[in-house]
């Protein structure tokens, strides 16, 4: 992929800005080199090569960001369905999706093919995540990492690798870690990939020798391609098929909404397409709607593997349902424009 062929994209991201800077509550550590779990952090790294004095330096300039831990406390994920899918299935983002792909037709279709992923799943993703582009995230990297590796327990563990998987992706990259912004979670570029998903899964689009998934649409279509080709998805297959819960029946009893069984093991609660075979694997998903009734779904191995993406159903069925609208929306359009007379 050559980025001097590369068509102009729809929207044009920005390279990592200077944070924002973010309101001051009463922190209960002036900063986070105080913090009490600071030193055992600062001995994991020092274990990475990184100097003892300039992680102090660093951390001295990271505080507690109370913005972080409140959206945390409030996820998009917890929503129901009804009210989720509003957010990201909208009208809009389909006339964006349709104009990306359109003015990126070429790039998109290269990463596709290179990384075996279905096109449309490579610019739903985008959509999803971050409107094309359009809003990458204003919090800075290090504090949010920072500020649920030392203040959120239930997943500190998760974070404080993050944590550590940041910094030593701004020595390998050459950034000051203290510039880069994202999600409140840390989550990066217009991909919004955290951490370590960027030092494992993220592609050299055009082999210029950077990554960059702020910027660089050759790298940004490529890594998200190579995400779900690394996770097992299958060009062409199905994602997800309707389903309904047979009379009498009642939903099977799962460990968790992702749980994996067979299509086969499902068909005794649900009906659905008999033209997917009973060895397939799948799970179920439940969506409630705004009269509090439930619509079903059969989810294939396609869906389970949006969900290493983001740990929800709710996402994985938006990103199909945003996928399916830009290509009904760009085939429409095409036909449209196919049957429009000649001016004589």
């Amino acid at each position: 992929m050559l980025a001097a062929c590369a068509p102009r994209p729809a929207v044009k991201p920005q390279a990592p800005p200077a944070p924002a800077a973010a309101t001051e509550p009463a922190p209960l550590y002036a900063n986070y080199s105080l913090h009490p779990d600071y030193p055992a952090f600062r001995e994991r790294m020092v274990k990475q090569g990184f100097d003892a004095a300039a992680l102090d330096a660093l951390f001295v300039a990271v505080k507690r960001d109370q913005r972080v831990l409140d959206a945390m406390g409030r996820p998009a994920e917890a929503k129901p369905w009804w009210q989720y899918r509003k957010i990201f299935v909208t009208q809009e983002r389909i006339d964006i999706g349709v104009k990306f792909w359109n003015e990126n037709a070429a790039l998109v279709a290269s990463a596709a093919d290179a990384y075996g992923v279905d096109p449309e799943m490579v610019v739903a993703i985008i959509g999803v995540e971050t409107k094309f582009g359009a809003i990458m995230g204003k919090f800075p990297v290090v504090s949010s990492l920072a500020t649920l590796a030392f203040e959120w327990p239930s997943r500190a563990t998760f974070f404080r690798n993050e944590l550590e998987q940041f910094l030593i992706m701004c020595r390998e990259m050459g950034y000051d870690p203290l510039t880069p912004v994202g999600s409140y979670a840390g989550a990066m570029g217009a991909g919004q990939f955290m951490p370590s998903s960027y030092r494992a899964y993220a592609k050299d689009g055009d082999a210029d020798a950077k990554v960059d998934l702020w910027a660089n649409w050759p790298d940004i279509t490529s890594s998200v391609a190579n995400y779900f080709k690394v996770h097992g998805w299958t060009r062409g297959a199905l994602v997800a098929v309707p389903a309904v819960l047979r009379e009498g029946q009642t939903e099977p009893v799962r460990a968790s909404s992702l749980t994996k069984t067979t299509a086969g093991a499902l068909r005794p609660a649900f009906e659905f397409t008999a033209g997917v075979a009973d060895t397939s694997e799948a799970l179920f998903v439940v969506l409630e709607q705004e009269d509090g009734s439930k619509v079903y779904w059969i989810g294939m191995n396609n869906f389970w593997v949006i969900t290493r993406y983001n740990r929800s159903p709710l996402y994985a069925m938006a990103a199909t349902e945003l996928a399916r609208e830009i290509v009904a929306a760009r085939s429409a359009a095409a036909t449209a424009n196919t049957d429009v007379a000649p001016k004589e």
